[in-house]
């Protein structure tokens, strides 16, 4: 694992701002590089599990902390505009592309980094040879009433970094021990959601919706079935609505949000390098 940063351009909603990256590499040439965009409140060094399975497979990964998210700049719990984050992936694109050349490139992301995902395939799904979701934040939990959606613009107007609304982490996972690395964890955020991001969050899901069916690209959606944070229904969604011939939904029953975090993750994991594995030539 290395680490680096990058500094999102004149223009962003988060200017100058540096965000940190990390990339892990395999051993020799990789066959593909993994775009990797990671949750909310939490970093990409949370990750090295997953880094790994894909690096033994073959892999070089690289993934941005997203503004305001662990070691970069911002701050935890809001956002200027949601397009701060899609920012950081288009940045994050060009350092790839500056690396690896034209090695063919992957992209993951997972709950809100599968927003952001669904967002930045939208705009750039022509850099990519597939792409992987787990829990995408798509469709909110529970569906906000309009009184809901008045205050939050309301909120995010007046008073944008004002607390509205706190995760449950015992929805991240059913392994007691994950629970407690992500509440120990000083790098995650535990505080709650600001007004102003969670009007962008929910700005970004109707984007997401009404721009799937231009999504052309080999995608896996995979959803813990029990997943409280973010719904099942909104994988499901994608899956009825993007474009792409090659497609694949994985609901799997049981699992809570953080599905390559669950006692499961063996088999979920094998999944996704399996995706990976039919999308990607193997070197000759």
């Amino acid at each position: 694992m290395a680490s680096g940063a990058l500094v999102l351009p004149h223009g962003s909603a988060g200017a100058g701002a540096a965000l940190h990256v990390t990339h892990w590499l395999p051993e020799g040439q990789p066959r593909a590089a993994v775009l990797l965009a990671h949750g909310y409140a939490e970093h990409a060094g949370r990750y090295e599990h997953v880094a790994k399975r894909l690096t033994d497979a073959g892999y070089a990964v690289y993934a941005v902390d997203h503004w305001g998210h662990g070691r970069s700049d911002g701050t935890p719990g809001f956002v200027p505009r949601f397009s701060a984050f899609t920012d950081g992936m288009a940045e994050l694109l060009t350092l790839v592309e500056v690396n690896h050349g034209d090695t063919p490139r992957l992209l993951l992301g997972h709950s809100m980094g599968g927003l952001i995902a669904t967002l930045f395939l939208i705009q750039r799904q022509d850099a990519f040879a597939a792409a992987a979701l787990s829990g995408p934040a798509i469709l909110p939990a529970a569906p906000p009433s309009r009184f809901t959606v008045w205050i939050s613009r309301f909120l995010s107007r007046f008073f944008p970094r004002l607390g509205v609304l706190a995760l449950d982490a015992n929805g991240v996972s059913r392994d007691p021990a994950v629970v407690a690395a992500y509440l120990a964890d000083p790098l995650v955020y535990t505080g709650k959601i600001g007004a102003r991001l969670g009007k962008e969050m929910m700005n970004a899901m109707a984007a997401a919706q009404a721009g799937a069916p231009k999504i052309t690209l080999p995608i896996l959606l995979q959803h813990g079935e029990a997943d409280a944070l973010t719904a099942p229904a909104g994988s499901r969604y994608l899956f009825d609505h993007v474009a792409s011939k090659d497609k694949r939904l994985e609901i799997y029953p049981g699992l809570f949000h953080e599905i390559y975090n669950e006692p499961e993750r063996d088999a979920v994991l094998d999944d996704l390098v399996g995706w990976f594995d039919a999308h990607v030539r193997r070197p000759q």
